[in-house]
């Protein structure tokens, strides 16, 4: 699947895609191959800035203008969370067929598309990135690591950390520096960054280490993850929960009734 054959819809103000897991790799796998071929051209593509949406997202979003615009820069959003693929259901034109969660979406790569990929790590402790990287590599015969970064560096050391990036030439940068940092980075840094594709992916590194841990099966099913990283992390996390959810569902709701309106 190209990206111009994916359908979109909106779901709390954002302009996200109604697509599968397996349709999310391929988008991504068709870009790689677009971006090399016009390399080779010495016809420059700008990299797919891939973000992703979920309850915390969309109301930070509609509190936020500055962060409403940023997100909406990205070539394509994908529903992480449960939330905004119910919300699809009850408030959107098209229904979002699942979520692609962006744990999950580092795995499917490497299942979904055999051939190999060259990944670059960026964000989180120096242990945790370097650590995800062994495990993902070892894992994958497809996955190969170009490099890792921590994502303690300063604003005066991005440079060095574009450059880093560009002379190993990945085919995926992934960044997890966490919301909203990581969605201002990629569109501050876009046009200076040689990657086809950089996806956002949050704490993303922590859980392919094992530092943090995935909810039950049975939970992700039924769209309570959000309830299992609350319980595991109360004082870091419950009341963002608390606060966030209600919001994002009134946001949704809200951008329906104004569509219907025509505004």
């Amino acid at each position: 699947m190209r990206l111009e054959d994916v359908t979109f819809t909106q779901v709390g103000g954002l302009k996200t895609a109604c697509i599968t897991r397996a349709e999310l790799v391929d988008v991504i796998a068709r870009r790689i191959t677009a971006y090399r071929w016009r390399q080779r051209l010495a016809d420059e593509l700008a990299p797919m800035l891939i973000f992703d949406s979920n309850g915390q997202g969309i109301s930070i979003a509609n509190s936020n203008p500055n962060f409403m615009a940023i997100l909406r820069q990205a070539d394509l959003i994908h529903a992480d969370g449960q939330s905004v693929v119910n919300f699809s259901r009850l408030f959107a034109d098209h229904e979002i067929p699942e979520r692609s969660a962006t744990t999950d979406t580092i795995h499917d790569i490497p299942t979904f598309h055999h051939g190999p990929l060259r990944h670059f790590l960026l964000g989180g402790h120096k242990r945790v990135v370097e650590e995800c990287a062994k495990r993902l590599q070892t894992r994958y015969a497809n996955f190969c690591v170009a490099g890792t970064h921590d994502g303690y560096f300063s604003l005066k050391q991005e440079k060095q950390v574009l450059a880093e990036i560009n002379r190993v030439q990945p085919d995926v940068l992934w960044v997890g520096l966490g919301k909203p940092k990581e969605q201002a980075f990629c569109t501050r840094n876009k046009l200076w960054l040689h990657v086809p594709v950089i996806i956002t992916c949050g704490g993303c590194f922590n859980y392919v280490t094992g530092d943090y841990k995935r909810a039950p099966q049975v939970m992700q099913q039924l769209g309570l993850e959000w309830l299992h990283r609350a319980l595991s992390e109360p004082r870091k996390l419950l009341w963002r929960y608390l606060t966030t959810s209600p919001h994002a569902i009134y946001c949704a709701y809200k951008h329906r009734i104004r569509r219907l309106a025509g505004e």
